[in-house]
Order: structure tokens, then C-alpha cells, then sequence
């Protein structure tokens, strides 16, 4: 206790703080995106508990991967290897893990956007949706589990354990992870309410999750140090994932407000 206070009384550790505080926050939009599309399909009035109870066990299983940070070093290293005349690759735990919430991220955007092009939402009845309410839980732990694993990795690199000690650089990552939580549950309600008030934002929020998806294996793909005659495969910077869905959103939002001015001057 006396290493963890002692630990928040220095500048530095504050600065650490904020800056992984802030990272987590943009780490976690596409959680928030995600997350917004699954908690859709629950009652309107379980909405908001939803979304709290998922940021919250997702919060815990973050907390948890923190203290699993041995095992979670050891799944960087190769499990096995093969090379071939074409290809050859070195297979870890990370890539794994990685690739199988790709697949399941693809997976469920590409459902989700046949559901709402085939009307399938409106044929689904309220028993059904409350019977989901922890499998779909379930989904938004797993796949904050497979995003977290960039940013528990980005926590342990940028603090020091020799600076701050094993107690101060733990404390630390924990407060960061619970600010950010917390600052994700207070815009998760509007940001919920306006991607799914709007068809074309959620349409918009699906594709990301595709594109992120996309992203996933390619990263899979790296982390695995994947060679195809002769060239290595290296992930896509995350800078332009964010960039082009800032940009996308950036126009749909012109859309909306030109098109809010036209049937304003048809009234």
C-alpha cells in the first residue's frame, strides 16, 4: 500500500496515467460501437443495463488480463512453426486468439447486416431478445478480450515496473482501465442511442466493425510472422482504420444535416 501511494505522488506517474487513460478510451470506441449494436436487440428498457453490465464484466476481464500478464507475455511466443517453398509461418497463442476474433467479428457484422436487410429484427419478439440478454454479454466480453490484448500490451510497454515497482505500475494500469470504463459508460448511452436512431449510422457502424474485423487478421497474420513467397505480411496501422472511419463519419454527417435541410424547406 505504502509503494502504491508513494507511486501517485510522483508527476510521472500521473502522466502515465492520463496517457493510458486516453489510449484506452480510443482503443475502446470500436467497443462502444460494438457494443451498441448487440444491446440493440435487448428490450428498450434493459438497454442501459446492458450496456453497464457489459463495460463492466468487460472492464473485469481487462483487469483480469493485467494480472495475467506472464501468461499473457508467453502466448507472444512461437507455439509451433512450419515453412514451405511459398510460405512459412510462426504460430503463437496471440495470433490465435486474434485470428478467431476476427473471424467471429466478420462474422457477426455480416449477420447483423443480412438481419437488417432482410427485416429480420422485426420478427423477433421481446422473450426471445430478454432469453439472450447474457449470451449477448458473452459476445461483448469475448470480443473486449480479443481488442484488449493491444492495449494491455501498449499498458505494459509504457510502464516501467523498474520505475514504479510491481504494486505502483499494476495500480497504475487498473485506474486507467476504470477511468476509461467509466468514461465509456457515460457516452455509451448516447452514442447507443444515436447508432441506432439512425439506419444509415448503424449500416455505417457495421462496416467498420467488418473493416476491423479485416484488420484483425491481417494483424493475426504478423503477429504469426507470416511470409507468402517472399513477403511478410505486416499489419494494417490502426491510424488509417480510424482515419477512414472519422472521415466516412465525417460525411455521413454532412449527408444527414443536408438532408434534415431539404425536408425542412419541403415543410
Amino acid at each position: 500500500m505504502a509503494e502504491i501511494l508513494h507511486t501517485f505522488l510522483l508527476p510521472s506517474a500521473w502522466i502515465a496515467l492520463l496517457t493510458l487513460a486516453f489510449l484506452e478510451v480510443v482503443l475502446g470506441i470500436d467497443n462502444i460501437v460494438f457494443l451498441s449494436i448487440m444491446t440493440s436487440k435487448l428490450p428498450e428498457k434493459e438497454q442501459p443495463h446492458g450496456r453497464f453490465v457489459g463495460l463492466g464484466l468487460a472492464m473485469l476481464a481487462r483487469i483480469g488480463l493485467l494480472f495475467g500478464i506472464s501468461l499473457l507475455m508467453q502466448l507472444t511466443k512461437p507455439w509451433f512453426s512450419f515453412e514451405t517453398s511459398w510460405i512459412s509461418a510462426s504460430i503463437t497463442g496471440q495470433s490465435i486468439i486474434i485470428l478467431l476474433g476476427g473471424l467471429f467479428l466478420l462474422y457477426k457484422s455480416v449477420t447483423e447486416v443480412h438481419h437488417k436487410l432482410e427485416g429480420a429484427d422485426e420478427n423477433v419478439n421481446v422473450t426471445s431478445k430478454r432469453s439472450s440478454f447474457w449470451g449477448i454479454m458473452a459476445q461483448i466480453v469475448a470480443l473486449d478480450i480479443i481488442f484488449s490484448f493491444d492495449s494491455v500490451l501498449t499498458a505494459v510497454g509504457m510502464v516501467s515496473f523498474r520505475d514504479f515497482g510491481y504494486g505502483g505500475a499494476m495500480a497504475i494500469m487498473i485506474t486507467a482501465v476504470v477511468v476509461a470504463v467509466a468514461m465509456m459508460m457515460f457516452f455509451s448511452g448516447p452514442i447507443s442511442k444515436f447508432v441506432n436512431t439512425h439506419p444509415t449510422i448503424q449500416m455505417l457502424a457495421l462496416s467498420f466493425l467488418i473493416l476491423i474485423g479485416v484488420m484483425l487478421l491481417v494483424e493475426a497474420a504478423h503477429l504469426s510472422n507470416l511470409v507468402i513467397f517472399g513477403t511478410e505480411v505486416h499489419e494494417i496501422p490502426k491510424g488509417y482504420i480510424y482515419f477512414a472511419i472519422a472521415f466516412s463519419l465525417g460525411v455521413e454527417m454532412l449527408n444527414m444535416k443536408l438532408s434534415r435541410r431539404k425536408i425542412s424547406k419541403e415543410q
